[in-house]
């Protein structure tokens, strides 16, 4: 007797063999002996700026229209630097500090890459 393979999609071991194919009962998925391994989808999400530019961490940007700060009547200006980026998850991809703001979080749709 052959040995049933595991599922090449989630690694289950309750595979069982329906006809030609192989099925996994945990993901639903169905396979031949001879299907590769499918290519993993990155986890990670991908950041891009407004023009598409991706962005990473420790990046440098400048913020490309006015923003009205929350809680107070500062304007963040079009044109503001912004150095050394952290990119986090949620509404708002972007949390950094600015001078004579302090801490903040942006969207990458208002920023472009530096």
């Amino acid at each position: 007797m052959s040995k049933i393979p595991n599922c090449p999609k989630c690694e289950s071991e309750y595979t069982y063999e329906d006809g030609s194919v192989f099925v996994c009962p945990d993901c639903g998925h169905e396979f031949t002996a001879g299907d590769s391994v499918p290519e993993p989808v990155a986890d990670e999400p991908q950041y891009r700026d407004a023009f598409g530019t991706p962005l990473e961490d420790g990046d440098t940007v400048t913020v490309i229209k006015d923003l009205k700060v929350g809680g107070s009547s500062n304007v963040l200006k079009v044109g503001t630097k912004v150095k050394n980026i952290r990119l986090c998850g949620g509404d708002h991809d972007i949390d950094c500090k600015i001078p004579g703001f302090g801490g903040m979080k942006l969207k990458c749709s208002v920023v472009k890459k530096a």
